[in-house]
């Protein structure tokens, strides 16, 4: 279903439904004795969400082995590489002292009860009202407790007044913020993704720090939104990515960043697997260009 102005949505639509695509590749990547990430909580998040073509992917019967994007090694390396980059992100973070974590757009992120964080750590997961609900009832079952010292959630839409909503949940502008948006600028419209950035710098003390993909367009394949369609329905999902990413020329994170007084820093998608001990298949950075991650620190306010 195709994106409107004012949409919502829970797991198992839309948007919701590429966090359960992303969960199935964390759970994927957490089996085996070789396994490649620690994530106990993926795979019975996608189990309670219940979507038939996540499932298979669990249950290991939707791997294609001659494509480059659906066989279970570049699956595993591709999600490892990316959970990696944003776990390192909050524990060099907590390294540094910052005590106050966001997670935009949570989904089925489960940073929040996997990680180490130090004693006296806030994190906030902010996300539609639907998927706060559903997580937050599938992690109780679980009996899974958060390992922040204080863990918030709060339930509103980024396009609405988020801000005022992460203050009234205990939010401290003037503590320095370790941010991440992990996945999420595709699903904003342009100008959206801006503001985002504008917000976020807002709400930043010196020495907050954020970090998202970094999305350089220009080196991108000018049908790789196709091209991901077809490998969706190749594996049976029930979204195109085509009909949720909004297209048309937009600024980078990095130069919007930079604009705004963030010192930004980039690692490539041949440098982010390369640094995991991988090697960055080319038929990846073929489509999708080497845009990789990126990373950026508030300067003085």
């Amino acid at each position: 279903m195709a994106r409107t102005d004012n949409d919502s949505w829970d797991l198992a639509s839309s948007v919701g439904a590429t966090a359960t695509s992303v969960a199935a590749s964390r759970a994927v990547a957490s089996q085996g004795p070789d396994a490649l990430l620690d994530d106990p909580f993926a795979e019975p998040l996608v189990r309670a969400v219940g979507v038939e073509a996540f499932l298979k992917i669990v249950d290991g019967k939707a791997f294609v082995d001659d494509d480059p994007y659906l066989n279970r090694k570049s699956m595993s390396e591709q999600i490892a590489v990316r959970t990696r980059f944003f776990d390192d992100f909050f524990l060099a973070a907590a390294e540094a002292g910052i005590r106050q974590a966001v997670i935009l757009a949570a989904g089925l992120d489960t940073r929040s009860y996997r990680l180490d964080w130090p004693q006296g750590t806030t994190v906030f997961e902010v996300d539609q009202p639907e998927v706060i609900a559903f997580k937050t009832t599938a992690l109780e079952s679980l009996g899974a407790a958060p390992t922040a010292t204080t863990h918030r959630t709060v339930a509103i839409d980024l396009r609405d007044d988020w801000p005022a909503a992460l203050r009234a949940a205990g939010f401290d502008p003037a503590a320095p913020t370790a941010w991440i948006a992990e996945g999420l600028l595709p699903y904003l419209p342009p100008d959206a993704q801006d503001r985002l950035f504008d917000e976020i710098t807002t709400l930043s003390a010196a020495g907050s720090r954020v970090a998202t993909e970094h999305m350089d367009m220009s080196s991108m394949r000018e049908d790789w939104v196709q091209v991901m369609d077809e490998r969706s329905e190749r594996a049976g999902m029930n979204f195109k990515l085509s009909e949720l990413f909004f297209m048309g020329e937009r600024n980078s994170a990095r130069d919007h960043l930079s604009s705004l007084g963030w010192q930004v820093s980039t690692r490539s998608t041949t440098e982010a697997f390369a640094a995991n001990g991988f090697t960055a298949p080319e038929e990846i950075v073929h489509l999708i260009g080497d845009s990789g991650y990126l990373t950026a620190i508030r300067q003085g306010a």
